[in-house]
Parts: C-alpha cells; structure tokens; sequence
C-alpha cells in the first residue's frame, strides 16, 4: 500500500504530462505517481514513463473508466485525482493530503470557482455550466461543495473502495459529488489557482453534450438518491392538473346538479390516482434507499477494517 497515490488519467497530454509529473513529484516526493493511458495517440505513455510515473492503461474509453480501472488496481492511505493538462497547482497537493491523512476527511475538492477559474477560462459555456451545475446539486442535495465538477480531488482509502463508478465520461466528477453527499462523508473545500491550460493543448471536454450528460446525470442521481422528492414534484404537478380540470365540473354540478362533461371527471380521477401512485412509488423507493445507505454503512466497517489491516502489515 502506498502513502500517497497521485492519479492522473490522461488521453493525448504529451505537450503537458511531463511538467505535470515533475511538478508533482517536487511537491509530495514520497508519492507514487500513476498515469493511466486512455488510448492516446500522441505518445502520452512514453513520455510518462520517461518522466519517472507508473504508467498503466485502460482501453476502454472515457475518464470515467479510467477511475474505475484506478480505483480497483491502487490501494493508497491518500490519493489524489489530477489531470494531465497541467492547469492545477502541484502547491495545493499538500494541504489537500493533510486533510485526508489528518483530519479523517473522506473527499477534498480542490475549488476553481472560487479564485482564478472565471478569468483563466476563456470558455463562456464552460463557465455558465460550472455555475449552473453547482447551484443545482447544492439546492437538491443541500450541501456546500464550491466546485463539482473540478478534476483535483483528494480521498481517502474508504471512499476509493466504497464509491460504485457507473458514469463512462466526464460525469464521474458529478457522481463522486453526490454520492459523498449522500452517504454523509466528510467533504472539504480547499480553494487553488486554477489556470487555462497552455497553447497547443486541447481539452476533451464537449461543452454541449458533456454538458448534456451531466445534467442527465444529476437527473438520474436525484431520482436514486432522492426518490420520494423526485416523485412527490410529479404527484404535486399531476395533483394540481387534476384539480384545475375537476374544479369546472364541480362548479357546474353544484349550480346544476348534473355532470355534461362526464370524461373530463373520469380523466381527472385518474389523474389523481397517478399522482397517489406516484407519492406512494416515491415513499417505498425511499425506504429502499434507506436500507442501502445502512449496506453502505456495513460495507464502510469492513473498508475501515481492511484498511487499518493493512497500514498496521505496512508499518510492520
């Protein structure tokens, strides 16, 4: 087991990945520095190796992938997530180490939106995305994490082993928001000076349908995470159609004591059914996810007995 992993996925970074990994080997010399090689094609791989990294690869595409395939091969007391495009501070590792090995946080996020990412990053779309993304997940899931979608992160061994990646691309940073959110883990801000990656390096990030993904993303999150929220808005919204198309006919049965618009009432009932359905879908599903959470609680025991296992085989 290492002290310190640094991960870096990466996907044609060679104009970029060697500064990355002396910059990084500087600040936590006792680290282990990964790259995990997506299929580039640019030679990423070999300069990586020459720069001093581990280099490994994965071919199935998308960085959602590639962290699965991280997470399952390292075991590490702290690791830390960075890309390969040199525009996070290797300065911040440190900080961000000592609240994961010192201070038992599960998650560190090193937050962009907070200093220098508005000005550095030229992309508009990007920048309106960030916003948009954080306010949602923060309003749905109240919680405080400056940045969501920032690719700098630190963790500890149990959430390594504990967090299921089921996101294929650039969502994963979403999914890894929520989902240390909702199992009530200790999640820290630390802010760092972004910077826009150097000319000549392309980001691989598409601002309309990655962007789409992650919206679809948090869509699909609220639903898991939050069932009975996500289907009383749909009872309340079926509730109230049902109610403004039943009201005229009650107006007329009490001034007339007849009903003439008889399938407008029948679609209003049914209407109304769907939405108790609907609470009712939302209720059970809740108490489901109840009983998740306390798995998840028993699975977190036996990470925390595995871990302290084999950092005691470690200082032995």
């Amino acid at each position: 087991m290492d002290k310190i992993s640094v991960l870096i996925p990466c996907y044609n970074e060679s104009r970029t990945i060697a500064k990355v990994i002396k910059d990084y080997k500087e600040a936590l010399p006792e680290a282990v520095i990964y790259v995990y090689d997506n299929n580039s094609s640019d030679g990423t791989d070999e300069i990586a190796r020459e720069a001093g990294a581990v280099v490994r690869h994965e071919y199935m595409q998308g960085k959602g992938n590639v962290i699965r395939r991280m997470f399952r091969e390292i075991d590490s007391m702290c690791y830390i997530m960075i890309d390969g495009d040199d525009t996070y501070p290797a300065e911040s590792a440190r900080e961000m180490c000592d609240l994961i090995l010192n201070h038992n946080a599960d998650m560190v996020v090193g937050d962009r939106l907070s200093s220098t990412y508005f000005t550095q990053n030229k992309r508009l779309f990007h920048n309106f995305g960030n916003s948009i993304v954080r306010k949602s997940i923060n309003m749905l899931f109240k919680s405080d994490i400056k940045d969501i979608m920032t690719g700098y992160r630190a963790f500890s061994y149990n959430f390594v082993k504990t967090f299921p990646v089921l996101s294929k691309g650039f969502e994963i940073e979403t999914e890894m928001s929520i989902h240390a959110i909702d199992k009530n883990m200790q999640v820290e801000n630390v802010v760092i000076e972004y910077r826009d990656r150097p000319e000549g390096s392309v980001s691989k990030l598409n601002t309309y349908s990655d962007g789409f993904k992650v919206l679809r993303t948090i869509f699909r999150l609220f639903r898991t995470y939050k069932p009975l929220a996500f289907f009383s808005i749909f009872s309340v919204i079926l509730t109230l159609i049902s109610a403004i198309f039943f009201i005229p006919v009650l107006a007329d049965y009490i001034k007339t004591g007849l009903v003439p618009n008889l399938p407008t009432l029948i679609v209003c009932g049914f209407t109304f059914i769907a939405a108790i359905l609907s609470f009712f879908c939302g209720l059970l599903l809740s108490t489901m996810t109840q009983k998740n959470r306390q798995d998840f609680e028993y699975h977190l025991i036996k990470a925390s007995d595995e871990f302290k296992s084999k950092t005691d085989n470690l200082n032995l």
